[in-house]
């Protein structure tokens, strides 16, 4: 079986053992990242995204895989407080970094007010897209800090237009962000 790949602009053949090989030693990479308060001093092959990583080595599944291609905001967590699309990052870029993911959120057994404002206005149906939604959410509660200008709907629809919900819950998504904004403000 072969893969098609481009060489110089031309199209030509790869065996798929080729294409798909592992990395040498020479291109492991030592990395240490801090997720949810736990440091992990890891050894990566460069081309894992940070999305992978958390799944499938540290196993925290809270971030979804939905499109891998940073359109549907499934995979989004916070990379030091900013929301990022973890499907589109490698993970050794993050090499010292301190990376919350929906699993990360709470505090000693208390819901986050997010997750908490999430059930209380009903903010999910099939709840695939609710981690990302959340963590989306909570990046955009750091980045209007301090702003003494209210959040309107249309900012937060405007700001949380990178997280797509296929059920249709954006009215319930949009007052549980309001609502913890206005506890956050008040």
């Amino acid at each position: 079986m072969n893969v098609a790949s481009l060489s110089a602009g031309i199209a030509a053949t790869v065996p798929l053992a080729e294409a798909q090989t592992v990395p040498s030693a020479s291109e492991i990479v030592d990395c240490a990242i801090t997720v949810n308060g736990r440091e992990y001093a890891l050894t990566l092959d460069p081309r894992i995204t940070l999305l992978d990583l958390l799944r499938e080595r540290l196993h925290l599944t809270g971030a979804k895989k939905g499109c891998d291609h940073g359109q549907c905001g499934a995979c989004t967590v916070l990379s030091g407080g900013t929301r990022i699309n973890s499907c589109l990052s490698l993970a050794v870029t993050h090499n010292g970094d301190f990376i919350t993911t929906i699993e990360g959120l709470a505090r000693n057994g208390d819901l986050h007010p997010l997750q908490a404002a999430f059930i209380e206005h009903d903010g999910f149906q099939c709840g695939y897209c609710t981690p990302g939604q959340i963590c989306s959410a909570a990046g955009l509660l750091n980045e209007v800090r301090g702003r003494a200008k209210p959040l309107d709907d249309a900012e937060i629809r405007e700001r949380m237009s990178g997280n797509i919900c296929r059920c249709g819950a954006y009215p319930n998504i949009v007052a549980a962000i309001k609502a913890v904004r206005g506890r956050v403000a008040g």
